[in-house]
């Protein structure tokens, strides 16, 4: 259907030079501008004239966990900006317990052609899983990144947050505040993301309290609300006067365990989350929490990915992003009785 400027100029709230500048690719048009014409196109029924299509580079496949934890939502959003901007077309595939398979995923992407594929905290980060269904994706010169998570012999570039680190941050902030009995609610120990934080747990713990064996402040549960309110409360039937968490969710649920038990967070007892993902600067406390690099990692995955479809691959190895602690109102000092 032909463009009637006019039309167009009223849906885009612009001059009906403007538009013709946009149609003829002239310069001198902003860009939010221009995208405001090209979308009064889409939204009135008229075909984007040719030069102003933009070709896809082919479809990337991207693997991410269930969304129901904010930060698989922050690095899916960013990673598929990234690749869209780079004239790709990401497929989100989502999992979910009972949900499609990992690898039925990659075969619905295979089927599809795609250029390349992206796995968030998937199974390369379960130390249970055979690397063979990632060899297999190489030998057939499939470009992947695998981001925070590791295995040994797979030919790809990984992208990981520093868990060995994260555990440092947030163990010397609360011992500055006086705490020693500080207690780790991670998930399962068969991930690698939590088999490092379980070391760095321990080696800062016995840096920076002495204590040589710090087990019995370990509680393993699931990544959930629920989980980290059982790990809590586990913790704080022994002493724990604080708590590290393997997520923000985890985070949430100790505090609604310590609440439940009359305590208040943190006067009584102080929280730490992982991730700093959407919204936690405005729980109730806001919470402390370690903060994953997501913008940088998001970054470095794409480019790794088109780096590897370009056939310009990054050197064979783990790139490892140090965090942040962001402190709020979920830690305080440790109270004296």
């Amino acid at each position: 259907m032909k463009a009637r400027l006019r039309d167009i100029a009223d849906q885009a709230s612009v001059s009906e030079a403007t538009v013709s500048r946009v149609l003829n690719g002239k310069p001198g048009v902003a860009e939010s501008t221009r995208q405001a014409v090209l979308t009064a196109l889409d939204v009135l029924g008229y075909d984007r004239p040719s030069r102003l299509r933009r070709k896809s580079a082919g479809l990337v496949g991207l693997i991410v966990p269930e969304l129901t934890n904010p930060i698989f939502p922050a690095f899916a959003q960013i990673i598929e900006n990234s690749l869209a901007q780079n004239g790709y077309t990401p497929v989100l595939c989502t999992q979910v317990a009972g949900g499609v398979h990992e690898d039925d995923y990659v075969q619905m992407l295979l089927e599809r052609g795609v250029a390349g594929i992206i796995f968030i905290s998937g199974l390369h980060a379960d130390t249970t899983t055979d690397p063979d269904r990632y060899i297999a994706l190489r030998d057939r010169n499939l470009p992947l990144v695998l981001v925070n998570g590791f295995i040994e012999g797979v030919d790809a570039p990984f992208i990981s947050n520093d868990d060995v680190a994260s555990m440092g941050l947030a163990l010397e902030h609360l011992v500055s505040l006086g705490h020693r009995e500080i207690g780790l609610a991670v998930g399962p120990d068969r991930y690698v993301p939590v088999i490092r934080k379980i070391a760095g747990f321990r080696h800062s713990m016995q840096e920076l309290t002495g204590r040589p064996d710090v087990d019995d402040l370990i509680e393993r549960s699931l990544f959930s609300v629920e989980g980290g309110a059982t790990a809590a409360g586990r913790l704080l039937d022994r002493g724990a006067t604080a708590v590290v968490c393997g997520s923000d969710l985890m985070a949430l649920g100790a505090i609604r365990e310590a609440r439940k038990r009359g305590l208040s967070v943190p006067r009584d007892f102080s929280v730490v989350g992982y991730d700093d993902s959407t919204l936690i600067a405005f729980t109730d406390p806001p919470l402390t929490t370690v903060r994953q690099s997501v913008n940088a990692m998001s970054a470095a995955t794409v480019r790794a990915l088109l780096d590897e479809i370009a056939g310009q691959p990054s050197p064979r190895a783990e790139y490892v992003f140090r965090p942040e602690l962001v402190v709020r109102g979920s830690t305080g000092a440790v109270r004296r009785h």
